[in-house]
């Protein structure tokens, strides 16, 4: 009979279920972790529940959840309204292949995208994942040229700092230095990437600050099939936030030089930043743009690939005749029921309001961070701040602290950073601001 799990590894966080099993070392024995090496024994905590924005630890011990589940769970966890639409839809089927058949959550929720993206995005492609909806974009983009009689039109255009998946597409429009894929530079496509904005939200975009851009563009006009970038917020690649000036600028260059534009939406989209989409902020409409994240509000996985009709003409014109893409999962009725309930629920709900205060409130609660010797920037857009430091945190110490304090917030390089859920109410945001602020200042 093998040893125990427990009496072979160690644990962290306290981790007791009922029945005395160890569920940490559980976990280490089998389980491999994102971001992560498969022997990892830094901190690690189970958890037993996950209730309105509280996270409830097998110890017993409850955190104030400031990551949303990586920017998904954006009513909280446990919502009545999307658990019954979970059960409802459950009573009719969990699932169907799209190949060939439709279904009403499917459609109900390609028609709503339609109605609330910029105009003209009209037609709607489901997908798996935010990084499989990035495939998607790129994949249309360059199927699109194709049809269009310009096959050599292949290369990408972006932006450095920017982040748009782990699978191979996304990887290859992701920082190719800074980012975390170089590792994997031999097996991706070269493209090609201008300087990231230095244009803060709130100030003016110059000429000189699109220059590069416009220099790069002009060059590879004829070679470049779209550029892809995440509007206003560059998300996991920086947590940074340039201004939306820049970004009318880009589609005022796409437009000048006939190149598609996609818009990487995933992070931001549904009301993150304080506009419903992060193009809202420029008044711009991409050719393509991906959701996902809070698209089900962190029920379960699901994003889309919008485009225009002109782009879904370009693909169904190419020799193919078809787009050439179709996941297992594309359309699930389960996911699309909850998606529907997730949209709906944000829409009917004061999400502007809401988010406006959670914006007050951290930009209250983490300034005095930006007197501490060891932090290089404190910003706040919409529900998302950020404390960026000077050098990078040490997980290992700086994760159980902050559960100590009592929040779940998950830093990374030289990030500190929330993106609460949009019910969080002012006291649990003072709470979680005031637990980065003392872990930074303790770990820097």
């Amino acid at each position: 009979m093998p040893a125990s799990p427990s009496s072979e590894l160690p644990s962290t966080g306290g981790t007791s279920w009922p029945g005395g099993a160890d569920l940490v070392a559980r976990d280490r024995r089998v389980v491999w972790h994102p971001y992560a090496s498969a022997s990892a024994t830094g901190p690690l905590f189970a958890v037993s529940s996950a209730t309105g924005v509280r996270l409830t630890l097998t110890d017993g011990r409850e955190l104030i959840d400031g990551m949303s589940s990586w920017w998904a769970a954006i009513h909280g966890y446990r919502h009545p309204v999307l658990d019954e639409a979970v059960r409802t839809q459950l009573a009719s089927m969990s699932h169907v292949m799209f190949g060939g058949l439709t279904h009403e959550p499917a459609v109900r929720l390609a028609e709503t995208l339609v109605e609330i993206t910029p105009e003209p995005l009209r037609r709607v492609f489901l997908c798996d994942s935010g990084s499989v909806a990035v495939e998607v974009a790129i994949k249309m983009a360059v199927q699109y040229w194709t049809g269009r009689g310009r096959p050599e039109r292949t290369r990408l255009l972006t932006i450095r700092r920017g982040y748009h998946g782990d699978t191979s597409g996304a990887m290859s429009v992701c920082d190719p230095d800074a980012g975390m894929h170089h590792l994997f530079s031999q097996l991706l496509p070269r493209h090609l990437f201008a300087p990231a904005p230095t244009c803060a939200y709130d100030e003016p975009c110059e000429d000189a600050d699109v220059a590069e851009f416009e220099r790069l563009l002009a060059r590879h006009a004829d070679e470049v099939a779209a550029v892809i970038l995440e509007p206003v917020v560059q998300g996991t690649g920086a947590m940074r936030f340039y201004a939306p000036g820049w970004l009318a600028r880009v589609r005022e260059l796409c437009d000048h030089h006939g190149v598609l534009l996609i818009a990487d939406e995933i992070a931001v989209g549904f009301g993150r930043s304080g506009e419903l989409f992060g193009c809202d902020h420029a008044g711009i409409s991409p050719d393509i743009m991906c959701v996902g994240k809070a698209l089900t509000g962190g029920y379960l996985s699901m994003a889309a690939t919008l485009c225009t009709d002109e782009v879904a003409a370009g693909v169904s014109d190419s020799p193919a005749g078809a787009f050439m893409h179709g996941p297992t999962f594309m359309g699930n009725p389960l996911a699309s029921a909850v998606a529907n309930a997730s949209v709906e629920l944000l829409l009917s709900s004061p999400w502007r309001a809401r988010v406006a205060e959670i914006s007050a409130g951290l930009a209250v609660g983490l300034a005095p961070a930006a007197e501490l010797a060891g932090v290089a920037d404190v910003r706040v857009l919409g529900a998302i701040g950020v404390i960026e430091t000077r050098e990078p945190v040490d997980m290992a110490v700086i994760q159980p602290l902050l559960v100590e304090l009592g929040v779940w917030v998950r830093p990374f390089g030289r990030l500190v950073y929330t993106m609460p859920p949009f019910i969080t109410t002012p006291a649990d945001v003072a709470a979680l601001t005031a637990a980065m602020v003392e872990a930074v200042a303790r770990t820097t």
